[in-house]
């Protein structure tokens, strides 16, 4: 059986290029992270709902 190990230090928000693919990973609150695969005209309706909210 494996040890089980916290789940501390998951890193920050991070979105990497994959293919033809964007891969956006998010650290969730209590440990873990949300992986979500994106098309780029996905990312950029995305970045406009963000500034519609954030601004």
């Amino acid at each position: 059986m494996a040890a089980m190990k916290p789940r501390t230090g998951d890193g920050p928000m991070e979105v990497t290029k994959e293919g033809r693919s964007l891969i956006m990973r998010v650290p969730l609150e209590g440990g873990g992270r949300l992986v979500v695969e994106l098309k780029a005209d996905e990312a950029a309706e995305l970045k406009g709902c963000l500034e519609g909210v954030t601004s």
